[in-house]
């Protein structure tokens, strides 16, 4: 099963994923690649796979990739064999923006997605501004865009909010296990 965990930025994704890989041996997070540098504790090969930009245009070139944006004026995308070799043996679970999400949802209809939503917006300011590693001017764009992208929530299968992230994980693992007792595929 392909799971494709979307949202804003700061919304919490990344901790959602890192409780559910936790919680499930089962699950396996598809790594994407970024032209960004890395974060403060962001590790290579872990968090993305941090490459460069003509690498990753050469990747596109190639058609190698299954999605890929521009976000922020850097670039992400996943490997189609990255998605294939993963789901072979286990489900995949992917944390991907907005735009990335609507790209997989169509490219990959059978898959699952959930859209994690901000307990308020001035919590997800607090949020972005805790990273600590966002400019005032990122913070502002990176919340109008949150505006934009919460307004798409109700085109993916599921909405959960973060509001605490223990009950948003347990959610989560409702709806995967839900999706494992359906008698009819998705289509």
């Amino acid at each position: 099963m392909l799971i494709i965990i979307t949202g804003p930025s700061g919304v919490g994704k990344t901790t959602i994923i890192r409780s559910l890989i936790k919680a499930d041996p089962k699950l396996r997070y598809s790594v994407s690649l970024t032209t960004r540098k890395p974060r403060p504790r962001e590790i290579d090969g872990v968090d993305y796979h941090f490459v460069s930009i003509a690498e990753f245009k050469e990747k596109i070139k190639n058609d190698e990739f299954a999605e890929w944006s521009e976000v922020y004026g850097q670039y992400y995308g996943r490997l189609k064999r990255d998605l294939e070799e993963i789901s072979r043996e286990n489900d995949v679970l992917v944390g991907i923006d907005v735009q990335g999400a609507e790209k997989l949802k169509a490219k990959y209809p059978e898959g699952v997605t959930i859209f994690i939503l901000p307990k308020s917006e001035s919590a997800l300011e607090s949020q972005l501004k805790g990273r600590g590693t966002e400019s005032e001017e990122s913070i502002k764009t990176r919340l109008n865009t949150a505006i934009h992208e919460i307004k798409k929530a109700d085109i993916f299968d599921y909405k959960v909010v973060n509001d605490k992230v223990f009950e948003a994980v347990k959610k989560i693992q409702c709806i995967i296990i839900a999706e494992k007792c359906k008698t009819k595929n998705r289509e």
